[in-house]
């Protein structure tokens, strides 16, 4: 249940592991999250300016790359941040999501271990 006035995460993540570490980080931070699957309900979705939108990078079926393209090419969506995470062997789709707009890209080690910074930053907490 969203508490009034919580900031939204939306997360295009289909890794359970990822999900639930996710989940349990948005809550200590007092953000709520939704996981979105596909690229229609994350456009939709992100029309009520959502803090963050997390991208599993090697989530293929989402095609997490044209998502983003398609966020950073319209400017009703600007403003949110875009975090995505991957392999830490994937230089060139780390290189692909930069320039695609994604404001910040990390290895899934990085993203699991600063996850609680990152979300405290995003939900407005000091």
């Amino acid at each position: 249940m969203q508490k009034l006035g919580s900031k939204k995460i939306l997360a295009v993540v289909s890794d359970l592991f990822f999900s639930v570490k996710i989940n349990d980080a948005a809550k200590r931070a007092g953000m709520s999250v939704e996981f979105v699957k596909g690229e229609d309900d994350v456009l939709a979705k992100a029309k009520a300016k959502p803090a963050l939108i997390i991208f599993d990078l090697n989530f293929d079926s989402a095609n997490p790359l044209e998502i983003i393209r398609k966020l950073k090419a319209n400017a009703e969506y600007k403003g949110i941040s875009m975090i995505g995470y991957l392999s830490h062997v994937q230089g060139e789709l780390k290189q692909q999501a930069h320039e695609t707009g994604c404001d910040m890209v990390l290895a899934r080690s990085a993203f699991s271990q600063n996850l609680p910074q990152i979300l405290k930053r995003h939900s407005g907490a000091v």
